[in-house]
């Protein structure tokens, strides 16, 4: 008699708390009901990206060695790096080195691993055109950097909460 009625008690426990989940769930769907929506006019309001974006990659020319490094952790084999050995000194002279946006998957990895941090990320997202093929940067290219968004003038900055 007495686990029948400990386990009425449980029962009633837990359909109490099942009802104040529930119950909660109601009211964060209502709070949401009642926003106003946020409309962002895109080309004149970008939002700022946080710190951790991974973005478009910038290649430094002359800090690059071609130790093919980030051509063996890339995932899909992706940077394509050019080079001719220079017998007198022992050492590769880099000839091109490309990436191609349309294929890669910005994980990051070729930067992670990069022993001389000629590769970094940048807070560039816009990395859109009608054309696949323009996607293919070579390190001309990866050597621009964007302009940032904070200090482009005819842009307006939003941040949402």
């Amino acid at each position: 008699m007495f686990l029948m009625v400990t386990g009425f008690m449980n029962y009633g426990q837990q359909t109490v708390r099942a009802a104040r989940y529930i119950g909660q769930s109601f009211i964060i769907i209502l709070s949401h009901a009642n926003r106003l929506p946020v409309t962002i006019q895109y080309p004149y309001e970008k939002l700022i990206t946080s710190e951790r974006f991974r973005g478009r990659i910038h290649f430094e020319f002359d800090k690059c060695i071609a130790c093919e490094v980030c051509v063996r952790v890339c995932p899909i084999d992706l940077p394509v790096v050019d080079w001719k050995l220079e017998t007198d000194i022992r050492k590769k002279r880099l000839l091109n080195y490309s990436i191609d946006f349309g294929i890669c998957i910005f994980c990051g990895n070729c930067i992670e691993y990069c022993p001389t941090n000629c590769l970094s990320m940048t807070e560039e997202y816009e990395l859109s055109t009608y054309d696949r093929h323009e996607l293919n940067y070579n390190q001309i290219a990866l050597g621009r950097l964007p302009m940032s968004v904070i200090d482009d003038y005819t842009i307006r900055t939003i941040q949402i909460k």
